[in-house]
């Protein structure tokens, strides 16, 4: 049997940014945890405009390339883990229109998160994104990876360093994630 993909979706698309080192140790820590098939998906990569769909995504009739491409993406994956900076108290645009896209395409899936920032670790951010995926049926796990200070974990190559407490929020979210992807696959069925 095969395992269930987890998506891990880096959210900031500015330049400079350290949510891509921080989606690749979490890539790699997923990988080992061994329990999912692990994507990054890079909304920097993917690169959609504004949303732009004349039909609204629940009807699921995309008129455009990208969106079909974009859905597409986001159906093959059982699970996600959201990684997102903070702007201004709450998660960023692009994130926001990536998610509104669509609609059945992430139904009753897992949803994760690894949140940046300051001193609040992007704790805010996560806060307002959860509201938005339980309205998609989504289902938010309690565990999450809330790092403080980010730009103190990211090392002169450009890479990025756990702490000892990150890693084990990353194993308990994990945890988390491979219990309830089989969970609520049944409800898409």
């Amino acid at each position: 049997m095969s395992l269930p993909v987890l998506q891990i979706i880096v959210a900031s698309t500015r330049p400079g940014r350290v949510g891509l080192p921080v989606a690749q140790w979490f890539a790699r820590h997923a990988t080992d945890h061994g329990g999912f098939e692990v994507e990054i998906v890079d909304l920097a990569e993917i690169d959609l405009p504004m949303f732009n769909e004349p039909a609204h995504p629940r009807l699921g009739q995309y008129a455009h390339a990208h969106t079909k491409r974009w859905s597409e993406v986001i159906a093959r994956g059982d699970a996600f883990v959201f990684v997102t900076p903070e702007y201004n108290y709450g998660f960023n645009a692009a994130l926001k229109n990536a998610i509104d896209y669509l609609y059945s395409e992430w139904q009753y899936k897992a949803a994760g998160f690894v949140s940046y920032g300051g001193i609040a670790g992007g704790t805010r951010a996560v806060q307002m994104l959860k509201q938005v995926l339980t309205t998609l049926s989504m289902v938010p796990v309690f565990s999450s990876v809330n790092i403080a200070f980010v730009g103190k974990l990211i090392t002169d190559e450009g890479g990025f360093e756990p702490t000892e407490a990150l890693i084990a929020s990353a194993d308990a979210m994990l945890g988390e994630l491979a219990s309830w992807t089989p969970a609520v696959a049944a409800m898409r069925t």
